[in-house]
C-alpha cells in the first residue's frame, strides 16, 4: 500500500477560512453585490492573498450558493429571487422556531448567559450605525441560537439557510424602521428563552423570520418590478 501525506497545513487552513470570512462579510455588507464579478487577482490585491487561497475560498462560497460561476465570465455573487427568497424564509421559520424552543426547555444556563450577550452587542451594534458590526453581532446571535438549541441537524440546516440569506440581511436590516424593530424582536426570543417558555420562544423566533422575511420580500417585488 501506498504512503499517503495525511498532515494538515494549519497555517494554510487558517488563511482560507479568514478569505472565505472576510469574503462573505463583503457580500454580507453590500461592498460586493449581487450580479457582480468578483476578479481573481483584484481579489488577490484586496486581500493581499495568493491566487490559491482566494480559488478554495471562492470555491467554498460558490458551494454555499453564495457565488454563481459563469462559463466566459467566471464567479459572479449570486442573486436571489422572489421566490427563492419566499421559500428561504418559510423553511428558516419553521427550523428557527423549533431551534428556540429547544433552547428554552433544554440550554443551559451559560448558554442563556451567552445569548443575553450577543443581544446586548446586537443592540450597540445596532446604535453605532456600523453595516459590518451590525452583521457580524448577528451572525453571533444565530451562532449562539443554534448551539443553545443543542441540535447539530438543524444547526447543519440553519447554517445553510443562514448563508443563502445573507444576500438579502443587509437589505432587510436596513430598511426604514426595521432595524429597531428587529432589535426588539431577538430581545423577545431571549426572554423567552430565559424564562424558559419554550412555545413562546418558538412564537418569537417564527414572528422574527416573518418580520424579516416581509420586508426583504416586498424589496425583491419591487426590485423585480423594475426590472420587467
Amino acid at each position: 500500500m501506498a504512503d499517503v501525506e495525511l498532515q494538515v497545513a494549519r497555517q494554510n487552513a487558517s488563511l482560507r477560512i479568514q478569505v472565505e470570512d472576510r469574503l462573505r462579510q463583503a457580500i454580507a455588507s453590500g461592498r460586493f453585490k449581487p450580479g457582480q464579478r468578483l476578479v481573481e487577482r483584484e481579489l488577490c490585491e484586496l486581500l493581499a492573498v495568493g491566487r490559491t487561497s482566494v480559488r478554495e475560498a471562492l470555491r467554498q462560497l460558490e458551494a454555499e450558493g453564495l457565488i454563481t460561476s459563469f462559463a466566459h465570465r467566471g464567479p459572479v455573487v449570486s442573486t436571489i429571487s422572489y421566490e427563492e427568497a419566499d421559500q428561504l424564509y418559510s423553511v428558516r421559520a419553521l427550523l428557527e422556531s423549533f431551534a428556540g424552543q429547544q433552547f428554552a426547555e433544554n440550554g443551559t444556563a451559560e448558554d442563556i448567559e451567552e445569548l443575553e450577550r450577543r443581544v446586548a452587542e446586537f443592540a450597540d451594534a445596532a446604535d453605532s450605525g456600523s453595516g459590518s458590526r451590525l452583521i457580524a453581532a448577528k451572525t453571533a446571535f444565530y451562532e449562539c441560537l443554534m448551539n443553545g438549541s443543542g441540535n447539530a441537524f438543524v444547526k447543519q440546516m440553519l447554517t445553510s439557510l443562514h448563508n443563502r440569506v445573507t444576500l438579502l440581511r443587509m437589505t432587510s436590516m436596513t430598511q426604514p424602521g426595521r432595524l429597531k424593530h428587529s432589535v426588539s424582536e431577538i430581545q423577545e426570543i431571549s426572554a423567552a428563552i430565559r424564562d424558559r417558555n419554550g412555545p413562546k420562544a418558538a412564537a418569537a423566533c417564527k414572528h422574527h423570520i416573518e418580520m424579516a422575511a416581509k420586508v426583504a420580500l416586498e424589496y425583491l417585488r419591487k426590485s423585480e418590478a423594475g426590472k420587467s
